[in-house]
């Protein structure tokens, strides 16, 4: 064998020979954010949230974003990523994520009359009016659940979609019913022009004052349904809440 071709073999050989050194140990990614360190999570899902390229994902990452930083009461931060946003319904979801979640803050009258005139502001310039009048309706809810009943009311006489208009005046006297404010639950229930939706919404506000054991104020709300199925559904039920067990 010459020596050409045994420095050939031989260096092959070493290529090819099992390794018996140790391998290091393989390093485990740091994450970049600490478990607690809540601003460096906003901040990371944030810009995770922006790097989504199907719309639908991107949407819902940016609005579990904004409730998330309304809750924090971050809320020029949240309401920012409204206009990021291009699905009309996920938009309006949006701004009742936010409303909603601003609600809890305890924020004061002026606050609250400024958010809610930005939450107005942002469902004007959605493109679908349906979706606009459903952010409009989740608007009035959260100026309900805020406590700010004038504004909601102002809201819901507002709108123009005549079935969105009582689902929305239905909904603040839900709201006003749940906090055992009765009387205001039945005056906005007498917003609602439509016979049938108004027997509908009383129905559903006479189990809610039942369920918090206003059975007297329950009772009146039933006498007022003209429907006669949904008043005996009212009054049975008022009679099962009180039933011993």
């Amino acid at each position: 064998m010459n020596k050409r071709v045994f420095f050939t073999v031989f260096f092959l050989a070493i290529g090819t020979a099992p390794a018996f050194a140790a391998a290091p140990a393989p390093l485990v990614p740091q994450p970049p954010c600490k478990g607690a360190d809540r601003a460096c999570l906003f901040k990371e899902l944030g810009q995770s949230a922006a790097s989504i390229e199907d719309d639908k994902w991107r949407d819902i990452s940016y609005r579990e974003l904004a409730k998330s930083l309304a809750a924090e009461n971050r809320l020029d931060e949240a309401m920012a990523l409204i206009p990021k946003i291009v699905t009309p319904d996920t938009q309006a979801l949006t701004i009742r994520g936010i409303g909603m979640a601003a609600a809890t803050l305890n924020l004061t009258p002026d606050q609250y009359s400024a958010l809610f005139k930005s939450l107005a502001q942002e469902a004007d310039k959605i493109s679908q009016p349906a979706s606009k009048d459903i952010a409009y309706t989740y608007i009035a809810m959260s100026q309900s659940f805020a406590k700010q009943d004038t504004a909601a009311l102002a809201t819901a006489r507002s709108m123009t979609n005549p079935a969105l208009k009582h689902k929305a005046f239905g909904e603040i006297a839900e709201v006003q019913a749940e906090r055992k404010d009765a009387a205001a639950a039945m005056a906005t229930l007498m917003e609602i022009d439509s016979p049938a939706y108004k027997n509908k919404s009383t129905r559903t506000i006479t189990l809610l004052l039942a369920d918090r054991g206003l059975f007297d104020e329950a009772a009146m709300a039933a006498h007022q349904i003209t429907n006669p199925t949904l008043k005996a559904e009212a009054l049975q039920y008022i009679l099962t809440k009180q039933t011993p067990k």
